[in-house]
């Protein structure tokens, strides 16, 4: 008699009903702060996981840079969010995983597409670019760093007493939550810091970078002042 096993599911751990349900609040809030939550503790790390997966599934990991890729391709993803409408019964992880499915098989065919037409790109990978390190007294260097963030911080709380317009206190908001968050979001470029502000402040590009230039203003006068000794 021959036993025909079953073949076990794979379970996927990664992306579950709670992942699902962040997503489908995500979609349903206008609420910047309440969007930014979910994302940084629920939505992100299953985005990282699904895209790290699908590359190893589907063998993606042949492509040159791959790594810078990836992360690309989170920041898709993260501008594509607001777009999954929950009405229409697919579910997340599904709608996702096409998505970023998709979206690496366009990136396969641009690159079949550079190789047939023999143009050839120098491998980043084979140049060393040498940092130069310079030695300080630790603890004297270590206290001043500190120090100084601890005063740029305070700076930045004392800018709530100037009347700011309602565009510039959305993009200090949006500075405070990014530094907050440090160590839970991933901000690997200057791409990544003006899509996290966006979500996180529901302006354009064009406004964030204007709101920015007012604000790098005040932050050049306190660097002034705290390297004067001033502060």
């Amino acid at each position: 008699m021959t036993v025909t096993r079953r073949k076990k599911s794979k379970k996927n751990n990664y992306f579950t009903k709670v992942h699902e349900t962040a997503i489908i609040d995500y979609a349903l809030t206008e609420d910047r702060s309440i969007r930014t939550d979910l994302y940084v503790k629920f939505i992100g790390p299953a985005f990282d996981e699904l895209v790290d997966k699908i590359v190893y599934t589907y063998k993606f990991n042949t492509l040159p840079n791959i790594d810078y890729l990836k992360d690309d391709c989170k920041l898709w993803l993260i501008t594509i969010l607001n777009k999954y409408d929950p009405e229409r019964k697919s579910k997340a992880f599904s709608y996702f995983s096409v998505i970023t499915k998709n979206w690496f098989i366009h990136k396969v065919k641009q690159n079949s597409k550079r190789l047939k037409r023999d143009v050839q790109y120098e491998d980043l990978n084979g140049r060393e670019v040498s940092d130069i390190l310079v030695t300080h007294n630790s603890y004297e260097s270590d206290r001043e760093y500190k120090e100084f963030w601890t005063h740029l911080f305070q700076e930045i709380d004392s800018w709530e007493n100037i009347k700011l317009k309602e565009n510039e206190k959305k993009v200090l908001d949006a500075i405070r939550i990014l530094f907050n968050s440090i160590d839970e979001i991933e901000i690997f470029n200057k791409k990544a810091i003006y899509l996290y502000m966006r979500e996180i402040t529901g302006l354009n590009t064009k406004q964030i970078v204007n709101n920015l230039n007012k604000i790098r203003k005040r932050y050049k006068d306190f660097k002034i002042e705290w390297e004067k000794g001033k502060i």
